[in-house]
């Protein structure tokens, strides 16, 4: 399976989210190529505001293991995580962390900066939120990815 794959099926999470009036990001996580937890942002749902998508897919996914920790897994999210997630990335020592599109307000990157060229997974003009062992990719089906975002945002104005 690709990372278009599993991001096509972040993607369906993040439609789950849009019908329900929710910020339309959707994640998965795959560990040995099987997909083993899904989540969407309920932020709305259950009145918190950590109920993201990443936070969702990630305790669905300890759970399913029966571990707190997720060497050798991905997380496939729809929208870069922003800096609550990318915490609770570094702490649950997930390999792999892959978005689709850039989030310039609410991303990470907005408080730890570019690390694009970092040895650690980019540069280190910012500081790398992931753990240190994590490889990241971004830009996977990042037009479609973005273009849900729009299309949501734009149904509210």
């Amino acid at each position: 399976m690709t990372d278009v794959h599993f991001m096509k099926q972040a993607l369906r999470e993040a439609h789950l989210a849009f019908e329900e009036g929710e910020v339309p990001v959707g994640a998965v996580v795959v560990m040995d190529g099987k997909l083993i937890a899904r989540g969407h942002n309920m932020v709305e749902k259950l009145n918190d505001p950590t109920a993201h998508a990443e936070m969702i897919a990630l305790t669905s996914a300890f759970s399913q293991i029966g571990a707190k920790y997720l060497p050798g897994a991905t997380l496939y999210v729809t929208v870069e995580p922003c800096l609550m997630c990318a915490g609770a990335l570094y702490w649950s020592k997930i390999s792999r962390i892959v978005w689709g599109a850039s989030d310039e307000k609410n991303g990470h990157k907005k408080i730890t900066g570019d690390y694009s060229s970092s040895p650690l997974g980019g540069g280190r003009e910012g500081a790398f939120p992931f753990h240190q062992k994590a490889e990241v990719s971004a830009g996977v089906l990042k037009e479609e990815c973005a273009q849900l975002m729009k299309d949501f945002f734009a149904s509210k104005r």
